[in-house]
């Protein structure tokens, strides 16, 4: 019975996932900030630090993309919070219990539709790098793995953003409440700058957080170089980020309806 309930909960979850993807082609404007904030967050920093950093944008750029990449895709998996606390404070969770889907089909529905989010923001984020003149350094096959664990990153990552967005009541509350949780995570870690140059106490942080070590396995997997060791670290992250927030996000949504 566990098999064939959780081949329903997968089936009814892909069905919700296509009614996500069909709101995002409604309303192109969800994509804004997974087009715009690539394209910033490069600029910004490449032109007005690159120099002072790395001795040169084209030395820092290299070093920059995949971390803005992880960066984005983190910043990226707070809206489906804010979407499924839209849906309930709409009552559209009202519905979905009226119909005879999984418990847990809504939340993996919008989970999933996430993914054609994150597609675009890599695709933006590599169109606009290439132009300024960042290179993959490996192979295409090394940079579809890499595009792969961004995505799957995310997606783990996610859990928290619809455990907060079912926890919370209005989809302002959820949008400040991740900027506050994922800011901090994303700044404090390898993406700007090497953690040889922090305070102790944030080193030690820095140097085994999420970020900095999915960041390190897409600079290997792109730039070149060893990224077994970060891997595996990315990896027990994920799976942990899964295993407390999924249960949480299925607790706080019961409670909800």
């Amino acid at each position: 019975m566990s098999t064939i309930a959780l081949d329903k909960g997968v089936r009814h979850g892909f069905s919700l996932a296509w009614r996500g993807i069909l709101k995002i082609r409604k309303n192109p404007e969800q994509l804004m900030d997974v087009t715009l904030a690539p394209i910033v967050f490069l600029l910004m920093f490449t032109y007005l630090f690159g120099g002072a950093l790395a001795g040169s944008t084209d030395a820092y750029l290299q070093m920059l993309v995949p971390g803005i990449m992880v960066m984005n895709l983190l910043q990226g998996s707070m809206t489906a919070g804010v979407q499924l606390n839209t849906d309930a404070s709409k009552g559209v969770f009202d519905r979905f219990r009226a119909m005879p889907i999984a418990r847990s089909a809504p939340l993996v529905g919008a989970v999933l539709a996430d993914v054609v989010r994150y597609v675009v923001c890599i695709l933006v984020l590599l169109v606009v790098a290439t132009i300024m003149g960042y290179r993959v350094q490996t192979g295409p096959v090394e940079l579809l793995v890499a595009v792969v664990l961004g995505i799957a990153f995310a997606l783990c990552f996610c859990w928290a953003s619809v455990f907060v967005g079912m926890l919370l009541k209005t989809p302002q509350a959820v949008q400040g409440m991740m900027f506050v949780l994922i800011m901090p995570l994303t700044f404090g870690s390898n993406v700007f700058v090497g953690t040889s140059t922090m305070p102790g106490w944030l080193k030690a942080w820095a140097d085994i957080s999420p970020v900095t070590l999915m960041s390190d396995t897409l600079r290997g997997l792109m730039n070149g170089g060893a990224y077994a060791g970060p891997l595996f670290g990315s990896l027990i992250w994920m799976v942990g980020a899964v295993a407390v927030f999924f249960p949480l996000a299925m607790w706080a949504y019961r409670r909800r309806v």
